[in-house]
């Protein structure tokens, strides 16, 4: 798998969340984090970002599988990994992440053309359970219309 084509996505994250508005963070990762996210085995199922009191981003329970190849000196799993924003940014987020219903939530890992692992994240605001039910119905029509397409 070339590095290039590594695109991990949180499918749950659009079904749960409406997403309001987006940011591409950097990620402050050892080195065999890196290259086990290169391998591809990474995963942001259950994931979500927070600030910290220093007003630095973190996100939290990301599943990085440790490296095969690493020796004593591998990587814990899920430990925290501080996201890399301008200070604009961050500040935009913690005055939106302070209302109520908001959240901060990981969208897509992914590596970029330079070879640096990039994490862009929502800021998100829950869906109720009506809208679950209305974006089921949305794609399920969708299905059936192009089924009827090829046809």
């Amino acid at each position: 798998m070339n590095a290039k084509d590594i695109n991990i996505k949180n499918r749950r994250a659009t079904f749960d969340y409406e997403i309001v508005e987006t940011f591409t963070a950097g990620l402050v990762l050892t080195g065999t984090e890196i290259k086990s996210i290169r391998a591809g085995h990474a995963s942001l199922v259950d994931t979500f970002c927070y600030i910290s009191s220093q007003n630095e981003v973190w996100v939290k329970n990301m599943n990085i599988a440790t490296y095969f190849y690493g020796s004593y000196n591998n990587h814990e799993a899920r430990r925290d990994r501080k996201l890399l924003l301008s200070k604009k940014e961050i500040r935009q987020l913690a005055k939106s992440g302070r209302d109520a219903g908001f959240t901060i939530v990981p969208l897509r890992l992914f590596i970029n053309g330079k070879g640096l692992a990039k994490l862009v994240i929502g800021l998100a605001r829950g869906k109720k359970e009506y809208d679950k039910r209305q974006a089921i119905k949305e794609r399920e029509d969708k299905r059936n219309l192009a089924r009827l397409m090829h046809k």
